[in-house]
């Protein structure tokens, strides 16, 4: 089968909680709005505290929380990473292919399922995640995902998967087979941490290998080491198409020397949380359809919208997608 888009991720269950105030944050040390990466340990130690206060459990990670956005909008997708044999390993391969329709996913025998505890604010919506990568970071090979890859409309994959270990050249692996095949590639740097980490590294693929990069405004500074209006004039001549989000000040597309200023539409702040992976969702969706530039930003926009209206990164309410896309013009 010829799939509209493949991606290649960490795969990370996602545990959503709510609390009332910050008082657990400062019980546990936490800082407010940031990601904590801890051990299986600590993970199920905070887990354990906060589990009576009704948890949601959702397929995360940033690149698949894009990848089912696409897929979740009518294009036909497929992802793939590594889980482990436990049952958040089953449950992320249900509530993937609920949003997908299929999966590609490799389960490692030893080690645990990634997974995210989010801890939301119910005051702005700001999240404070711990983040336990598990077997997600282990995966050493594509298998049969390269055979996708080779045949697909567009790849895409996130900096998280280029920070090291085994599925760093699992991931190299996937950039040139996409090459080779002369598929697209997209690109989500996905996280401040990643872009001082290897910034070097995000950098090189974003100007020799990318065709549509994804930023956020730290981001932005941090790669090209300018202040924000610079760095947006900078990138717009490292790749072809890049998409810069400015949060509630919206974002800029640049393509082919052409700048799109890109509003928000606003909403009342539920959950922040995926709201840069929806949205690149629904560019990519658009982009896929044919949409111009502008229309592919404001297709994101409106679908990031509804994310930060709701608990859970991936908006699944198929009507409400739809509607959207209705807004935008796009089937």
């Amino acid at each position: 089968m010829v799939y509209d888009a493949v991606g290649l991720g960490n795969a990370i269950m996602d545990a959503l909680v709510k609390l009332e105030d910050d008082t657990l944050l400062a019980e546990l040390g936490l800082t407010r709005g940031q990601m904590h990466p801890v051990d299986h340990a600590r993970w199920v130690e905070i887990f354990v505290k906060v589990r009576n206060l009704g948890i949601e459990f959702h397929s995360g990670g940033s690149c698949a929380n894009t990848i089912s956005t696409i897929g979740l909008c009518g294009a036909e997708v497929i992802y793939g990473g590594q889980v482990g044999a436990d049952e958040f390993g089953s449950h992320y391969a249900r509530s993937l292919t609920a949003s997908c329709g299929r999966h590609a996913l490799h389960v490692d025998m030893e080690l645990p399922t990634g997974k995210c505890l989010s801890l939301i604010s119910q005051k702005d919506g700001e999240r404070t995640m711990l983040t336990d990568l598990g077997a997600a970071i282990h995966l050493g090979k594509l298998g049969a995902l390269a055979e996708h890859v080779a045949k697909a409309r567009l790849f895409h994959t996130t900096g998280y998967k280029f920070l090291g270990g085994a599925v760093r050249e699992t991931a190299f692996s996937a950039v040139q087979v996409a090459e080779a095949n002369n598929v697209p590639i997209s690109f989500d740097v996905a996280d401040p941490f990643v872009a001082r980490t290897i910034r070097a590294d995000v950098e090189a693929l974003i100007k020799d290998h990318v065709d549509i990069a994804f930023l956020n405004r730290e981001e932005a500074e941090i790669v090209t080491g300018k202040p924000e209006a610079e760095a947006i004039a900078e990138l717009a001549g490292w790749t072809d198409t890049v998409v810069v989000k400015l949060g509630g000040r919206g974002s800029v597309v640049l393509h082919k020397g052409e700048r799109y200023d890109i509003p928000v539409f606003p909403t009342k702040a539920i959950d922040t949380t995926g709201a840069g992976d929806t949205y690149a969702g629904g560019f990519l969706y658009g982009w896929l359809r044919g949409l111009p530039p502008a229309r592919c930003g404001e297709l994101g926009s409106r679908l990031a919208a509804l994310t930060v209206g709701q608990v859970g990164a991936v908006v699944r309410d198929r009507a409400k997608i739809a509607e959207v896309k209705g807004l935008v013009g796009v089937e």
